[in-house]
């Protein structure tokens, strides 16, 4: 499957207030289409405080209005699928925002609902009862002056964790999904997969040796009792149970430690469809490390599961800049989207992407992010790749009419739908190009992958169903590569490559498919 990551906020305004919408959306579904994609991933568009744009749900069976109303989501699902587009929701379901009603009456012990979120006694002098720390910076654990205890937040304070080893929880979010699944939708991304279930008997996480790489205290621990517990897999078969009666697709978003061999736990059979981490989303391109992600995933994951693989998405830095290594910008984005679709399994592929946008250079004054305003400027935050899409040459790129809530990159516009669509050369017409060749050959889309040998800084792996076979070189160093020509007959699609009869030259952001 082909997934299209939509961001609702910057995608595209249709009433002109800054801030992106459903109707939006809607009105470029067939742009979406023609790129030659089976589904669109929504970002949340519940109701929300907007403490962290979306990921902090006060009501999962409402819109937020900023994004319209529920006639506009159910007006989104006709158009879709009438193009035979899928429609994904994004469920966050560690945690909720501290005005859904489920928390104001566990702060108040009321409804039988006082343990559906993680509460905890203070120690003798009043401190956390452990040593838990927040991904966003700082103690996980929150006093609450109403229940005289404190409450475990993952991320930032006003997104309280709910108990999910309560059974009580686990029915009510499951009921929250099929509410969507009643709508049509086609299934679901799973946010922050590893964080649902916690440690019963809170216990103190050990400190990493290494803490060289430590943006804030949250890199100076191993976490193995604040995520990634054992828990959390027979809740997901019950997750697969729910979809497999719609047959709806799931998608899982796996971070922290060992996320690669978390995904093959998280696909085991009878649990999620698919699974995806941040591992090509690192600033290292080397050729080494990429094809360690890809044996590891292997390795990992198993039919009927499937890893998904992803280069860009809401929260870290663009693909074409953050591998770029001094090489030219739109060579880099086209050899990044073209190792991406070769891969085996699923891809996800981030609004903007197509586009080969650069990460967004957002001054300190505009920036939106409490994560980057708070480490500024070691780390400028999430909002360089959550900018406006660029539609046009006009006014903040044609995205709206008025200032929107994130500045549009001056580069971005320069770069914008309309004039790609005019030049046979550029990214979009290549991104479509792949996608078609993708969804041409079966080696690509079926076959089983195979790394191979290849000088150092060269990617190489074939791809093979059946009797076919793609065999796949990628130069992802900075200097230009040569290996003997081994017999192939022809380039599928190809990038600064020189193919003589005795030896195959790749030259920098080089990359090609062969056969023969």
């Amino acid at each position: 499957m082909i997934i299209y990551q939509v961001y609702p906020r910057s995608f595209f305004d249709s009433n002109d207030d800054g801030i992106g919408d459903l109707a939006g959306i809607e009105q470029k579904l067939d742009y979406i289409k023609h790129l030659g994609v089976d589904a669109i991933w929504i970002s949340p568009f519940f109701k929300s405080p907007m403490k962290d744009f979306g990921y902090d749900v006060s009501d999962y069976r409402a819109v937020d209005p900023i994004f319209g109303t529920m006639d506009d989501f159910r007006s989104l699902m006709r158009r879709a699928k009438q193009l035979g587009l899928g429609v994904i929701v994004d469920m966050v379901i560690s945690h909720t925002s501290e005005e859904h009603t489920w928390f104001k009456q566990s702060r108040a012990r009321q409804n039988d609902k006082s343990d559906w979120y993680l509460w905890a006694d203070p120690r003798p002098d009043g401190s956390p009862p452990n040593n838990w720390v927040s991904v966003f910076g700082g103690p996980a654990w929150r006093w609450d002056a109403e229940r005289r205890q404190y409450y475990f937040h993952s991320f930032f304070s006003s997104q309280p964790d709910l108990n999910m080893h309560n059974p009580r929880v686990q029915e009510a979010v499951l009921r929250e999904m099929e509410y969507w699944l009643d709508l049509g939708v086609s299934g679901f991304r799973f946010d922050a997969c590893n964080h649902i279930f916690q440690d019963q008997l809170l216990r103190n996480n050990p400190p990493r040796e290494d803490t060289s790489a430590a943006l804030h205290p949250y890199g100076f621990q191993l976490h193995v009792y604040d995520q990634a517990r054992p828990e959390m897999l027979p809740f997901l078969e019950k997750i697969r149970r729910l979809l497999d009666a719609y047959k709806a697709f799931s998608l899982a978003e796996v971070g922290g430690h060992d996320a690669l061999k978390l995904m093959g736990q998280y696909t085991h059979a009878g649990r999620l469809h698919s699974a995806y981490s941040f591992a090509l989303m690192q600033p290292d391109s080397s050729a080494k490390y990429v094809s360690n992600v890809i044996r590891t995933l292997e390795d990992s994951i198993h039919p009927p599961g499937m890893p998904c693989y992803a280069m860009s998405n809401h929260d870290k830095p663009r693909v074409a800049s953050r591998w770029q290594n001094g090489r030219d910008m739109l060579d880099t984005a086209k050899q990044s989207l073209a190792l991406m679709f070769c891969m085996r399994g699923d891809i996800c592929m981030y609004q903007g992407e197509e586009l080969g946008l650069p990460q967004a250079d957002v001054p300190f004054e505009r920036i939106q992010d409490p994560f980057g305003i708070s480490f500024w400027p070691k780390f400028k935050g999430r909002d360089g790749c959550r900018t406006p899409m660029p539609w046009n040459g006009e006014v903040h790129g044609g995205f709206s009419r008025a200032e929107p809530w994130l500045p549009v990159d001056t580069r971005h516009i320069d770069m914008n739908v309309s004039e790609q669509e005019s030049d046979p050369a550029s990214m979009l017409h290549f991104t479509r190009a792949m996608i078609a060749l993708r969804r041409e050959r079966p080696e690509l889309t079926q076959g089983t992958i195979s790394l191979l040998d290849a000088p150092e800084g060269v990617l190489a792996f074939t791809r093979r169903h059946r009797d076919g076979s793609i065999t796949c070189f990628f130069n992802m160093d900075t200097s230009p590569k040569r290996l003997p020509n081994l017999g192939w007959a022809s380039s599928l699609l190809s990038q600064h490559l020189d193919l003589a009869r005795e030896t195959l030259t790749l030259g920098v952001s080089g990359y090609c498919l062969l056969e023969g």
